[in-house]
């Protein structure tokens, strides 16, 4: 039987890769799992028995006691390597001193040991070293991807977005100089309708502003507002989130799926991704999820003006997405920050600091350039 050593840590996708791949997916996988990492062990356990993986676990009662982990992982190949069963060892995971003591008994017993790039995503063979590299198949979905870091999907927006909207948010694109100080306006009111649906009073100053009354107008003819009473009356909650802001998210979305086509490492894209984590307790909307290369990319939507009201806003944002790129991807995960309106450059310093991409103004007009460059 085909089995594999896994070496649990707290990043699973090395775990997984192999796993999914079609040329190296072992029949059974054994998992070398400390006191620390047994739930990250059973993350992963969820996600390999559908595939008709067999598990189990072998535990180990100290990660950083190479004597102990040597012990323990000689007594399992003695179990295992009898007759035709060999195993093979990923040694990308787990602590320095799990991945130094399996791949010592590995070594001294001649049993197949492989680590796995983790930016070239390539499987590379350390033993025997002659056998060559192979690059491991993108086959990991968002949903499983999410699962394997400790979350669960909740739910997700749909992609299907009507015609007139996609052609209303590529006008407000191309005019963003027009538009930019309207959305303000808009977004302000939309978000005034939370609930109702009906927004405060207009502002007569706002309905003798062109631009905004050029985009209230746009709005009308495809439905997704009336103005009734001195007021803005939105159609349902859709078009309501459409005009708060949701018409850029939807736009960004549309362009990342597009880009599919053209770059054939982008293996899942998600809007709107509701995911819980931990107990169920903390849960967040992701706007757009984007994998790639087995790397898990995530963009916030702004079409709000961070330079109005709270001055912390913009930066409360990036702190937000740091954390949560961590938190739901792991340590190769990447994010971009998306404005509509210009940041300040307190801002895009802050966001370059944490390893943010940021776009914003009128660099969106070139969107889908900048979207294959990150992705690249």
């Amino acid at each position: 039987m085909n089995t594999h050593l896994m070496l649990v840590s707290g990043q699973p996708t090395p775990n997984l890769t192999p796993a999914l791949d079609r040329d190296i997916k072992p029949e059974r996988i054994i998992l070398l799992v400390s006191p620390d990492m047994r739930q990250r062990a059973a993350w992963l356990e969820a996600i390999y028995r559908p595939r008709g993986i067999q598990v189990e676990t072998w535990a180990i009662d100290n990660a950083w006691d190479i004597v102990h982990i040597q012990s323990r992982v000689m007594e399992l190949v003695d179990r295992e390597v009898t007759g035709e069963n060999g195993m093979s060892l990923n040694a990308t995971g787990g602590t320095k001193p799990m991945s130094i003591a399996a791949y010592e008994v590995f070594r001294a017993y001649e049993l197949p040991i492989y680590y796995v790039h983790p930016e070239s995503d390539q499987l590379i063979w350390l033993h025997p070293e002659q056998k060559p590299a192979h690059q491991l198949a993108d086959r990991i979905r968002i949903p499983d991807f999410i699962s394997a870091h400790g979350g669960e999907v909740m739910g997700q927006g749909d992609p299907r977005v009507p015609m007139a909207y996609r052609e209303l948010a590529q006008q407000l694109i191309d005019e963003i100089d027009y538009f930019s100080n309207a959305l303000g306006k808009l977004n302000w009111y939309a978000n005034s309708a939370e609930k109702t649906l009906r927004s405060n009073t207009l502002d007569s100053s706002d309905l003798a502003f062109e631009a905004f009354a050029d985009l209230i107008d746009r709005l009308e003819q495809i439905q997704v507002l009336s103005v009734q009473n001195d007021r803005l009356l939105f159609s349902d909650e859709e078009a309501r989130f459409y005009a708060n802001g949701g018409w850029l998210e939807q736009y960004v979305f549309a362009t990342a799926n597009s880009l599919k086509k053209s770059i054939d490492k982008i293996q899942d894209t998600a809007q709107a991704l509701e995911i819980t984590r931990g107990d169920g307790k903390s849960r967040n909307e992701l706007d757009v999820v984007i994998l790639a290369n087995n790397r898990l990319h995530l963009i916030e939507c702004k079409a709000k003006n961070f330079k109005r009201g709270d001055a912390s806003s913009g930066v409360e944002t990036i702190y937000k997405l740091d954390s949560l790129v961590d938190n739901v991807g792991g340590l190769q995960a990447r994010a971009m920050l998306i404005s509509y309106r210009e940041l300040s450059s307190h801002d895009t310093q802050r966001a370059r600091d944490l390893g943010i991409k940021v776009l914003h103004g009128r660099q969106l007009q070139r969107l889908e350039t900048h979207l294959k460059e990150w992705l690249r």
